[in-house]
């Protein structure tokens, strides 16, 4: 009886119908849901095999990932969450002390974001509504939802308004509770074996509940206790009494302990880690009775209180808060440099990939903050625009945001700036180098191509040069995260009540000082603008064009990974797609059947990491085939998916895998190298190695001109796949290697 042979194939991101998958006008699903299933094409409606005879399916996962406009929404918000969360699997290989301390700062870094979040919804509703505007008759007048505050005495006002980040807190605590693991998956006594041994073959890599509840306890407690430390630090000194500074001393002795329970790593079935488990939710507990009792004596009626001009400390702990995530990164890349390198692949931006991705979310969560700030105020204002420590008009609402934001969006602002004009610097000045080196590929292809001139050569030719700009980009983040880095550690100089404009009238007299005002103004503005704009990009991801789909790319292949810093973070998929793609193989390769895995572009990445977590029953019977892979994922994560993990791969295999890689390709690139007697390193390796038998580099275009029986040139493909000629041979090598493999025959 012959072996029935099944092609599965992995699409990549931005939500890849099942359809476009086989290339079938119908299918139906043979199993899964309508968010992740499996299809095969609907008997009577296109020949359901494929190349070599071979069964086809298609596994379409892009549901886990897209959704409804108010869903891409939410979780937009959620985007400085994922991006510190990313950070923490970036991290290059190294000894247990040193790589533990990079883990524990990354997860700090990732809890001064959540404390970010709530002081700048506290800043709305505490500082500028509740303190500021109720005060003033000229703010209220004529705002009924406002108006009614003003009798109402500031403490309890305070109070009173502290609700709406308290609320803020529950809502991003109800998203980050959400999960895409199956309901039969889903254990109460799972235990992170992967976030413990940080391997890929770990059984328990995708099951991380235990420790993400900790995580979730522990940044709610962080998020109250930020509130509270804002309301203390209002009543505690009006009524200089034991009992207000006894409750902000045990705030932040809590935060302190929440902190500390941070820094401790996971050890899955360690009595220690379920002790750890506990007392984090003994922190959880102990800080919201301490918020009962905080709210509980804020609203305490009080004599006669004249409120100042702001609201009292709210400004330096923003500014402390900058500086401590400034600090924190210095530690952070102080440890990652320090690190010796114990892979041969080469990391990205030199192991400093994570600090410069938590300075990027750090960035974002500016972005968010300055635009609820600064337009809270500007309405409040009555299209006044506050600026710091300015003389106000009488009559004019006295709304000023902290200093610190000021600085903060500034430094952003002018970081994307500098980064974009280098990018387009960067861009224009190797465009020779490129296109020579594009050049010299065509002719490669193409000896018989028409001159340079020829519209069509010039087309191939900048496709090829274009896909070579991914790999000459890497400076440009570096870039944005020393120049952010520096001018958010000068809102440390808001502690003394130095703003943008003081600063350059010390230094350089008044006509510094207008310039100053002028890019301070203009990158609170332009940020505010920035952070609209990201949300309104997703609100267009749920429906991928051209336009958007770049949005919707990142977004998947970000939330990848589990929630191992942050757990506010977007969900991660693979939790539940790398389980399925194993029992779903599990099953067609238990009667006796082979399968070959195919995956495109991020789909590659989930077919490699289902290798990891298959059987050798199953792996004896499996061939891989990969195409469009991301070229970068084996630097970004190096200790995840480097070289090592990469021939791991191959060995399970048997090395019956195939990398198909073009160069019009900007994204997807070859798996070990190039060349096939060169390693990744660019070292003579030895000729037997079979993985330079892995990667296939694919011609693009088929043709440069138009051939005879048709009216225009074959396209350029760049990284879109289709079963086209070169697929088909691929898929009939494997399916051959793999019964030559069978035993028995």
């Amino acid at each position: 009886m012959p072996v029935e042979t099944t092609e599965l194939r992995v699409p990549g991101v931005g939500g890849s119908s099942a359809e476009e998958t086989l290339d079938r006008p119908i299918v139906t699903r043979v199993a899964g849901d309508e968010n992740a299933g499996f299809f095969r094409p609907r008997a009577g409606f296109g020949e359901p095999r494929g190349p070599g005879g071979v069964l086809i399916e298609a596994y379409r996962w892009g549901n886990l990932t897209g959704g409804r406009a108010t869903r891409a929404f939410a979780l937009m918000l959620l985007l400085p969450f994922m991006l510190s969360n990313i950070a923490i699997w970036m991290l290059p290989p190294a000894a247990a002390g040193s790589g533990a301390v990079a883990r524990a700062t990354c997860r700090l870094l990732a809890g001064t974001l959540t404390a970010m979040y709530v002081l700048s919804v506290t800043g709305v509703a505490v500082d500028l509504v509740a303190w500021q505007c109720a005060a003033d008759p000229r703010c209220t007048d004529g705002r009924r939802s406002i108006s009614w505050m003003a009798g109402v005495q500031p403490g309890q006002r305070v109070a009173l308004l502290a609700l709406v980040p308290i609320a803020a807190v529950a809502v991003i605590w109800w998203l980050g509770a959400r999960s895409w693991r199956l309901p039969e998956d889903a254990s109460a006594e799972a235990v992170p074996g992967g976030l413990g041994a940080f391997r890929l073959d770990d059984h328990d890599f995708w099951d991380n509940q235990t420790f993400l509840r900790r995580l979730r306890a522990l940044h709610v407690a962080i998020a109250v206790g930020t509130v509270d430390v804002v309301v203390l630090g209002v009543v505690a000194p009006h009524d200089d009494r034991t009992v207000g500074y006894g409750l902000l001393a045990l705030t932040i002795a809590v935060i302190v302990a929440a902190t500390a329970l941070l820094c401790r790593p996971a050890r899955p079935g360690h009595p220690q880690d379920r002790r750890l488990g506990v007392a984090s939710r003994a922190v959880l507990v102990a800080m919201l009775a301490l918020t009962a009792l905080t709210l509980g004596y804020a609203a305490l009626p009080r004599s006669r209180w004249i409120p100042g001009t702001e609201l009292p400390n709210y400004g330096s702990l923003v500014a402390w808060l900058y500086l401590s995530q400034v600090v924190l990164l210095l530690i952070l890349s102080a440890v990652v440099v320090r690190q010796p390198s114990r892979t041969s692949t080469p990391a990205f931006l030199g192991g400093l990939g994570a600090p410069v991705v938590i300075t990027l979310a750090i960035g974002l969560g500016v972005a968010f903050s300055s635009a609820i700030v600064y337009a809270t105020s500007d309405y409040l204002d009555r299209d006044v625009e506050p600026t710091p420590r300015r003389l106000l008009p009488a009559g004019v609402p006295p709304l000023l945001p902290p200093l610190a934001y000021r600085w903060a969006a500034m430094g952003f602002f002018v970081a994307l700036l500098v980064t974009a004009v280098a990018a387009l610097l960067r861009s224009r000045l190797t465009i020779w180098h490129r296109r020579r080196a594009a050049m010299e590929i065509l002719r490669h292809d193409f000896p018989d191509a028409p001159p340079e001139p020829h519209p069509r050569v010039r087309a191939v030719r900048n496709a090829i040069a274009r896909a070579q700009l991914t790999d000459r980009s890497w400076p440009l983040p570096a870039a944005y995260a020393i120049i952010f880095a520096l001018i958010l550690g000068s809102a440390g100089l808001s502690l003394a009540g130095i703003g943008p404009r003081d600063l350059g009238l010390r230094i350089g007299g008044e006509p510094l000082a207008r310039s100053t005002v002028f890019i301070s103004h203009l990158g609170t503005n332009l940020t505010g603008l920035f952070a609209i704009a990201m949300a309104v990009a997703a609100l267009l991801t749920h429906r991928p064009t051209a336009r958007t789909r770049f949005v919707g790319v990142l977004w998947d292949l970000a939330t990848f990974w589990p929630r191992a810093a942050h757990p506010f973070a977007p969900p991660c998929y693979a939790e539940r797609a790398v389980p399925e793609l194993t029992r779903r193989i599990r099953y067609l390769t238990s009667h006796g059947g082979t399968l070959v895995l195919s995956g495109h572009s991020h789909g590659a990445v989930l077919a490699a990491a289902t290798v990891l977590q298959l059987q050798p029953a199953c792996l004896d019977r499996i061939a891989l085939l990969t195409y469009a892979s991301p070229r970068l994922y084996s630097r970004v994560f190096p200790a995840h998916l480097g070289h090592a993990t990469l021939c791991d791969i191959g060995d399970r295999v048997r090395w019956r895998w195939l990398n198909l890689w073009r160069d019009t390709d900007p994204i997807g690139r070859w798996v070990f190298s190039p060349d096939p007697g060169r390693s990744v390193a660019g070292r003579p390796t030895d000729p037997a190695d079979p993985a330079n038998g892995v990667d296939r580099r694919l011609r693009d275009p088929h043709g440069l001109l138009a051939r005879p029986d048709d009216t225009v040139p074959p396209p350029i493909q760049g990284h879109r796949f289709s079963p086209d000629d070169d697929f088909q041979a691929a898929v009939r090598h494997l399916v051959a290697r793999l019964r030559a493999d069978l035993p028995g025959t």
